[in-house]
C-alpha cells in the first residue's frame, strides 16, 4: 500500500492533471521532490517517490554503508516467504489504472513501474519491464535477455504462454530486489523479504494473485496477463538515458484481470528522471560490491553516477593494499553489472559522489598506458553508440595512488 510513504515532505496537487505529458513535466519541474496528483484524470498517483537516495535510506533505516553490507547478505540468504491477509480484493480492469503517456515522442500509453511476478519450472522471478498499452486488452512487452525472456523462450518453445502477475504499489525493499540482477536459480523474492526483515524487523507478507503467484499482500495493484507467442514492434520509447528506444519483435500480453485494494495509488515513473536513475542504478551497486569482495578486495563505496543515468558509468572507492587490486576491480564490476560501460577506482579520500572530485583524482592519479583496461563485450542495449548486438567497449580506470607513491599524490586540506 504506497500510502505509508505520503508525509509532510510531498507536494500534493489537487487541480486535475492530464495523463498525457503533464505528468513527465510536473516531474521535471520538482526535481527529486515527491508529488501526489490527487486528480490524475480522476486517480491517485504518485510521481518522483524515490527521487532522493536520502529518503530511500531514511525508508530503509540504513546508512549508506548499512545498505551495502546488508544489501550483501540478502543477496544469499534464504528466506521463507510468508503469508498474510489478502488486501487487493477490488476487481477492475487496465482502464482502472491511470496509465501515462510521458513524452513526445513515446510510442503512446506506457506502465513503467509494474514489477514482473512469473514461476516455471520451480523457477520464480522478478523483474520490471515497461508495457506499452495498445489497448484495454493488449499491449506488449520489452524484455531484455534476462531470466523472464529466457522462461517466455521456453514456454513458447513448448506451445505454452507465459502468466505473469504484475505488481504497482509494493514495498520498497519489493521494489529493489525486482531490479536487482542475479544468478539464475536466485529467487528474487527472498532477497526482497530478506531486506525487509533487515530494514523493518518483521516480515514481508505476500498473497496469492488470481493467477496463483505470490505478491506483496497490501499491493495497490496486481495485473494479472499472459505473454503470448505474438510479438511486434514496440517503442519508441524514451528511456533512462533520455535517447528513444525501439524494439522489434517485442511480446504481445493480453490483460486478464486487474485486482487492486479500495483506494489505490498509481506509481508512475517517469522514464529519465532521478527516481528511474536511482531504481535502476542503487539496486546494481550492491551486486558490483559483492563481486569485488569476493576478490578480497576492501571495497568502501559503490555508486552509478547520475551523469552516466544511473546505468553505464560507476565509480567505486577501495582501500588499496595490492598491486593487483585495479584488475581484479574492474573485472568484478564488469562480472558485478554487466551493463557498465566504464568504471573509475579511486581512494578512500575521493568523494564519489561529487563528480569534480572524481575527475580531480583521474587528472593527478591516472595515466593511460598503465592505468587503463578496454574490453569489447555485450553491454547495454540502452547504448545508442553500440556495436550491432548490443556489443560495446567497456573501460576501467585507476585514478587509485601508487602504492608508495609518497606525499606528491596527497591533497593538502585548503
Amino acid at each position: 500500500m504506497i500510502e505509508r510513504y505520503v508525509n509532510n515532505d510531498f507536494l500534493v496537487i489537487k487541480e486535475g492533471v492530464s495523463r498525457k505529458l503533464e505528468v513527465a513535466e510536473l516531474a521535471r519541474k520538482n526535481g527529486r521532490r515527491p508529488l501526489l496528483l490527487e486528480n490524475l484524470e480522476g486517480r491517485r498517483a504518485i510521481v518522483n517517490l524515490w527521487a532522493d537516495r536520502g529518503r530511500i535510506y531514511k525508508e530503509l533505516g540504513m546508512s549508506r554503508t548499512q545498505f551495502l553490507e546488508n544489501y550483501h547478505s540478502s543477496l544469499s540468504e534464504r528466506m521463507e516467504i510468508k503469508f498474510g491477509e489478502k488486501q487487493f480484493r477490488e476487481r477492475g480492469d487496465i482502464s482502472d489504472i491511470p496509465v501515462c503517456w510521458f513524452h513526445h515522442g513515446d510510442a503512446g500509453y506506457y506502465i513503467t513501474s509494474g514489477i514482473f511476478v512469473a514461476e516455471r519450472n520451480g523457477k520464480r522471478n522478478l523483474s520490471i519491464h515497461r508495457v506499452f498499452i495498445e489497448s484495454h486488452e493488449t499491449g506488449y512487452v520489452r524484455l531484455v535477455p534476462r531470466d523472464l525472456l529466457a522462461m517466455y523462450n521456453d514456454a513458447v518453445s513448448h506451445g505454452e504462454e507465459m502468466k505473469v502477475s504484475i505488481v504497482i504499489g509494493s514495498p520498497l525493499e519489493y521494489l529493489l530486489a525486482a531490479a536487482t540482477s542475479v544468478p539464475y536459480e536466485r529467487d528474487e523474492t527472498e532477497i526482497a523479504a530478506s531486506l525487509y526483515r533487515r530494514s523493518k524487523g518483521r516480515d514481508l507478507e505476500f498473497s496469492m494473485s488470481k493467477f496463483n503467484l505470490p505478491v506483496p499482500s497490501d499491493s495497490d495493484f496486481v495485473i494479472n496477463a499472459v505473454l503470448t507467442e505474438k510479438k511486434s514492434r514496440e517503442g519508441p520509447f524514451k528511456d533512462v538515458t533520455g535517447t528513444y528506444d525501439i524494439q522489434e519483435d517485442q511480446p504481445q500480453i493480453v490483460f486478464d484481470s486487474v485486482e487492486m485494494i479500495k483506494d489505490p495509488i498509481y506509481h508512475a515513473l517517469v522514464p529519465a528522471t532521478y527516481e528511474h536513475f536511482n531504481l535502476m542504478g542503487l539496486p546494481r551497486e550492491p551486486t558490483i560490491y559483492s563481486e569485488i569482495r569476493k576478490e578480497g578486495v576492501e571495497v568502501k563505496d559503490v555508486t552509478l553516477t547520475e551523469g552516466g543515468s544511473g546505468w553505464l558509468h560507476a565509480v567505486v572507492k577501495i582501500r588499496k593494499m595490492g598491486a593487483d587490486d585495479f584488475r581484479k576491480v574492474a573485472d568484478a564490476s564488469f562480472r558485478g553489472h554487466r551493463s557498465l560501460k566504464r568504471v573509475v577506482v579511486v581512494d578512500e579520500d575521493i568523494d564519489i559522489y561529487d563528480p569534480n572530485d572524481v575527475e580531480w583524482a583521474l587528472a593527478t592519479r591516472f595515466q593511460a598506458d598503465r592505468g587503463l583496461i578496454i574490453k569489447k563485450e555485450r553491454g547495454s542495449s540502452l547504448d545508442p553508440s553500440a556495436y550491432e548486438g548490443n556489443v560495446t567497449c567497456k573501460v576501467a580506470m585507476d585514478a587509485t595512488m601508487p602504492l608508495g607513491g609518497g606525499r606528491k599524490f596527497v591533497r593538502e586540506p585548503t
